[in-house]
């Protein structure tokens, strides 16, 4: 029996006003301490709000509160899409 497994969603791959769910994390430990102390933990819900007029760095609403990310930080997010 076979399945096929896609890779997971990345917090970068999202467009305005899609959401996620955070799942885990693919970043340098440093990199994950920064973003669980900005409050992007397991399980929070994000929404992606802007993006600068160059794509990088993106806004997002996490816990009330809107957070500006690179978009290479935010392709080590590992998110399920709402």
């Amino acid at each position: 029996m076979s399945h096929t497994a896609s890779a997971p969603d990345v917090l970068s791959a999202l467009a305005v006003g899609q959401r996620g769910r955070v799942t885990g994390f693919t970043v340098a430990p440093e990199q994950r301490s920064r973003l669980l102390e900005m409050g992007l933990t397991t399980g929070a819900e994000c929404e992606v709000v802007r993006f600068a007029p160059f794509g990088d760095p993106m806004e997002i609403k996490v816990r009330g509160y809107h957070l500006s990310l690179r978009k290479n930080e935010a392709a080590g997010v590992q998110i399920e899409r709402l």
